[in-house]
């Protein structure tokens, strides 16, 4: 599972973790911090990436040039990283449904 993390989440995400998501990364990692959302949004296109954001201007990227890449989008206001390191885990088998979708295009995931 590919996940680009985008750059308002930080990158001790990564390291929290486990190991089913030992191909992610963040913006930080591939040379975008601060970076246009639409540079990133293009880097996820060519290098099979998700993103992963609390920004919903990824959400309107998609609206306008489709998927890929697939957006996952965290409708849950600012969580810490530790918040967020649980929230991706327990979300593991609708996040792998929705990347081997082939009609979605943005998974949206709140916090209960």
């Amino acid at each position: 599972m590919k996940l680009l993390f985008d750059q308002n989440i930080s990158p001790k995400i990564l390291k929290k973790l486990p190991n089913d998501f030992s191909e992610c990364t963040q913006v930080r990692f591939v040379g975008l911090e601060d970076s246009s959302d639409l540079k990133i949004f293009e880097h996820a296109k060519r290098n099979g990436f998700a993103v992963v954001t609390f920004d919903s201007d990824f959400v309107d990227l998609n609206a306008l040039y489709g998927t890929p890449p697939k957006v996952i989008y965290l409708n849950t206001g600012n969580l810490t990283t530790q918040n967020i390191s649980e929230l991706i885990p327990n979300n593991l088998l609708t996040i792998q449904h929705y990347l081997n979708s082939t009609t979605d295009d943005i998974l949206e995931l709140i916090k209960n």
